[in-house]
């Protein structure tokens, strides 16, 4: 049986340079999905302000900031190890993570802790940018941390998931366009759950983005569509099972040693 290397400075080389990925182009991966944010906000609250209400008092533009900000975060979490893996198995670089004695799980955490560093980065600053249209207190920072690191870990390992399993990069956008992008969309980001019909009620039960917000907004609130322990045991449950599965992958070497 093949000895696995202790956690070693293989972590921290990796993990800088998945860190200084994204920064480098901070633009690119934080302003732009900053900007896009901006927008819905924009357009949402002055469409919908006066015509959509949710939990009584809470306007509705600061009902939909924290579903943006989850949003995306999601999004960037997903697109951090998921857009690495995939440039470097097409531009062959892939091999410098292969060579050296780098275990599986310093490559897991290298690239879902840089994955979850990037979602909050984005998820702070559409706050920041949303304190100039609405004020957003926070009831409880506890909830609204937990579930920003649990969420951001669990799109982080479906980013290394996906990075694993595509070998093109139109297999990674089917990947994201037909199953990230519905499920975040379908979720709760723009509404309550209570406003839909029976059957789409029980089918957002289903999805487990749903929990991601829904607990979110518990945070900011102290108001939710289902309880927010309910959330947390879901969310909590999704983020061990992609964890292991992840993990697994790497170590068996699925896809990266041929």
């Amino acid at each position: 049986m093949q000895a696995q290397p202790a956690m070693g400075s293989g972590f921290p080389t990796l993990f800088r340079k998945e860190m200084l990925r994204f920064f480098k182009v901070g633009f690119q991966t934080v302003a732009a999905p900053v900007l896009t944010a901006l927008l819905y906000l924009l357009i949402f609250a002055h469409v919908l302000e006066d015509r959509v209400h949710v939990f009584d008092s809470i306007p509705y533009t600061a009902f939909l900031i924290p579903g943006l900000m989850m949003m995306s975060m999601l999004q960037n979490a997903f697109a951090n190890p998921s857009s690495s893996l995939i440039q470097s198995r097409i531009t062959g670089n892939l091999v410098f993570i292969l060579l050296p004695p780098i275990s599986h799980r310093e490559i897991y955490f290298a690239y879902i802790g840089a994955a979850i560093i990037r979602g909050l980065t984005v998820g702070f600053f559409v706050w920041l940018v949303s304190l100039f249209f609405v004020r957003l207190p926070v009831a409880n920072p506890l909830w609204v941390i937990s579930f920003a690191v649990l969420s951001c870990g669990i799109m982080g390992s479906l980013g290394v998931i996906a990075g694993l399993w595509s070998e093109k990069f139109d297999q990674l956008a089917a990947f994201q366009n037909f199953l990230i992008m519905p499920a975040t969309f379908l979720s709760g980001v723009f509404y309550s759950i209570h406003s839909l019909p029976a059957f789409w009620q029980a089918v957002s039960h289903w999805n487990p983005i749903f929990y991601t917000i829904d607990g979110f907004r518990y945070g900011f609130f102290a108001a939710s569509d289902v309880s927010p322990w309910h959330s947390l045991a879901v969310v909590g449950s999704v983020f061990a099972v992609l964890c292991f599965l992840s993990l697994r992958l790497l170590a068996s070497g699925y896809k990266l040693r041929n």
